[in-house]
């Protein structure tokens, strides 16, 4: 019961945090953020009254498979940016800046961090800056997907970023995998060639399968079916199957075999939407179901989020360094991969800080590192404060960017003035048809 009022209370804060953010012109996930925040442990939570917010980050995780969902959707979603049409066209672009960005931001990280070590060696260890590093590949596709959702971007910039996105899961799983297995080398002094390669293109080939083969097999029984409500019904239930087996893995000896939620989903999208006639529409069904999922994800993040990784200076200054050096290598790294492919000025601009917001798949990573110990302490707060100013920030300067780049287009005033005027007529005729007080403007 606690479970449902919790939810019933992170969706209505968020929502009504929209309407505050909405003034400033802010876009609706940095207001569910900061929605969570508030009611989190740290804020209204410690209160301790029942419906006033989230009294433990216990009650927090007891959420999580909300927040796994909800990827799965986003990730659902994403699956029809590579549409064979759409990729002809931007598919090698994508490709290359997906892969080219991830990696010069992998490898700034490791530069400024292992420099961060070779000064403090007792502060930050060689194993945690490379584990840093690795983490830094990660872009948060929830964030970047909830601003051109919001604000109906579309353009060059936005066609690119999508599927390069998308992208990132793929690119940052191999890097960590690498990364992680040559950190745990550095501690025990043994390498594992089946920790560092073969189990992250198992995973990742095993996710693809499954996906290719899930959304082969939605494409079959969505033609059992001849009412569009049950064909939605039916698409939503195969992700939230997919989600449900991805959280399922095995073990023997070093050889994990695990499945990625987000490649599952992204490859049942991408397949349902290339072989399914009436994929365009059922996957626009299913995000409008969706939106209230995501708004009650975003909020269970903003109250994930832990304020007291202020109260430790070094944490804060291996946080800065992290931030900057990261951001530079998104940027550079876009900017530097969109240029040699050819892609035009705005997109070189602009495309970089698009890629800026980072949570769930580095936080994934987070609980990984978690093996190291003491270090994997310290990378978990170090991350914990970059998503924190990442993600309150970060899906500002995606619709900043977009906004600059032509992608989103500002409705004018015009527009407003025919809803208000509708708005009014629909208002107008209620009150004569029924005579009610209660409709008249205030």
């Amino acid at each position: 019961m606690t479970a449902l009022l919790n939810v019933a209370i992170a969706l209505l804060a968020g929502l009504l945090m929209t309407r505050l953010f909405h003034k400033g012109h802010l876009p609706d996930v940095t207001a569910f953020l900061v929605a969570g925040v508030l009611i989190g442990p740290f804020v209204l939570g410690r209160l301790g009254i029942p419906g006033l917010g989230f009294a433990t980050y216990d009650e927090v995780a007891n959420l999580g498979a909300i927040s796994n969902v909800a990827m799965g959707f986003i990730a659902f979603s994403i699956g029809s940016e590579f549409r064979m049409e759409n990729l002809k066209k931007t598919g090698r672009q994508a490709l290359i800046i997906g892969i080219m960005q991830a990696l010069i931001a992998a490898l700034l990280v490791d530069a400024a961090l292992l420099a961060f070590h070779w000064i403090a060696p007792d502060i930050l260890s060689a194993p945690a800056a490379i584990t840093l590093g690795a983490i830094a590949t990660a872009t948060a596709p929830a964030a970047t997907l909830m601003v051109v959702r919001q604000y109906k971007a579309k353009g060059e910039v936005t066609r690119l970023l999508l599927p390069i996105v998308a992208l990132d899961d793929a690119v940052g799983l191999i890097v960590f995998a690498v990364s992680f297995g040559i950190a745990k080398a550095i501690i025990s002094g043994s390498v594992s060639i089946v920790s560092i390669l073969v189990n992250p293109l198992l995973e990742i080939v095993l996710s693809l399968l499954l996906g290719g083969a899930a959304g082969y097999g939605l494409t079959l029984i969505e033609r059992l079916f001849h009412s569009n409500t049950n064909r939605n019904s039916l698409v939503i239930g195969f992700v939230f199957l997919m989600v449900g087996i991805s959280t399922l893995s095995w073990q023997i000896g070093d050889l994990v075999i695990g499945l990625s939620p987000l490649l599952v989903c992204m490859m049942l999208g991408t397949v349902f939407c290339n072989i399914c006639p009436l994929s365009e529409d059922l996957m626009e069904r299913s995000d409008k179901w969706s939106q209230a999922l995501l708004a009650v994800f975003f909020v269970i993040s903003g109250a994930e989020l832990q304020l007291e990784v202020f109260s430790q200076p070094i944490l804060i200054l291996i946080g800065i360094v992290y931030i900057l050096f990261r951001s530079a290598g998104k940027y550079l790294g876009a900017r530097s991969s969109a240029k040699a492919v050819g892609c035009s000025r705005t997109v070189q601009k602009y495309l970089g800080i698009t890629l800026l917001p980072q949570a769930g798949v580095a936080l994934g990573m987070c609980v990984t590192a978690g093996q190291l110990g003491e270090d994997g302490v310290l990378i978990r707060n170090i991350i914990l404060f970059s998503v924190l100013i990442y993600e309150l920030i970060g899906p500002l300067l995606t619709k900043k960017a977009l906004e600059a780049s032509g992608d989103i287009i500002e409705k004018p005033s015009s527009y407003r003035e025919r809803r208000q005027k509708k708005y009014d007529e629909i208002i107008q005729r209620r009150i004569e048809e029924h005579g009610d007080a209660r409709w008249e403007k205030k």
